[in-house]
């Protein structure tokens, strides 16, 4: 068996909105690329392994990322990208690039940041990105990959593949994680701050209080060795139904959640109940003789 050769060239790079015809928008939404006939001749001459996969490297810039091939339809000494690879190579229109076989190995993991909160709102955005992800024959960590999805474009950060930094997702059992999204911002709360006792809304206690005062000895003397016991006055139990006599005008008191008071705790209280007392008629009663 033959070894393998290397495929290496230099090419100019364009997006894909400078290819001549009809917009490609398949193209757009991938992570493939468009090269030139002879580059499939060359390709053919060599022992390549498939799928064809390649690295890109912007010299200038020493920025690299890896892609597949959609078709060889390009211009001599021409490759269309899709706007996102052009953005991660930081190459400009026209711009030399150089471009290599790879063989990457298969992906087993890999983890994505949303850049914007917004993909947050979609129902299932596991489901949308395995969708997306059909169209890309491989991943490079740090890349920020487009995803189209329902009119708009999200943006995805490739934070993490395994078992390498370039890994090919072509027929592939790839577990998939989410980082929270680039401008999320978690808001704190604690229990206490939405539940609301309602004992804790009824009035102070005024007037009498029960077990509250001091003692005194029938002897006259006081006791120094007395701990002084100290009873602060609780709160009433709110009963449904009793009003609150000690309303005062301005003021609000919401009751909705409040929790039925214990049988035991109102049973020494006084038992209110409603519609139960004694009427009056304007009219005098007639006296029959």
């Amino acid at each position: 068996m033959f070894p393998e050769r290397l495929f290496n060239n230099q090419y100019k790079c364009f997006s894909v909105s400078m290819l001549p015809g009809t917009y490609r928008r398949d193209v757009e939404r991938g992570g493939k690329i468009i090269m030139p006939p002879s580059a499939l001749e060359h390709l053919t001459r060599l022992n390549i392994r498939f799928p064809m996969l390649f690295r890109l490297t912007n010299e200038k810039t020493n920025r690299v990322t890896h892609c597949g091939v959609l078709e060889f339809v390009a211009d001599e000494g021409k490759v269309y990208l899709p706007c996102w690879m052009m953005y991660n190579l930081l190459s400009q229109e026209g711009e030399l690039i150089t471009i290599e076989s790879a063989n990457l190995p298969v992906a087993t993991f890999s983890r994505f940041q949303p850049q914007s909160e917004d993909f947050l709102d979609i129902t299932n955005p596991k489901a949308v990105l395995e969708n997306g992800l059909r169209h890309f024959a491989c991943l490079t960590t740090g890349d920020i990959i487009a995803i189209k999805y329902n009119g708009r474009v999200y943006e995805m950060c490739v934070l993490e593949t395994q078992p390498g930094p370039a890994v090919a997702i072509i027929e592939c059992d790839m577990n998939v994680e989410f980082a929270p999204p680039l401008d999320y911002i978690e808001e704190e709360t604690t229990k206490d701050d939405n539940v609301v006792d309602p004992v804790d809304l009824m009035p102070a206690p005024s007037g009498f209080v029960p077990f509250k005062g001091q003692g005194n000895r029938l002897n006259g003397k006081n006791r120094r060795d007395f701990a002084t016991l100290e009873i602060t006055a609780s709160k009433p139990i709110y009963i449904r139904g009793i009003p609150d006599y000690d309303y005062k005008l301005g003021t609000l008191t919401f009751l909705r959640i409040a929790k039925p008071a214990n049988n035991k705790e109102v049973k020494d209280q006084d038992e209110f109940k409603a519609f139960t007392g004694e009427g009056f008629s304007l009219r005098e009663p007639k006296v029959i003789e």
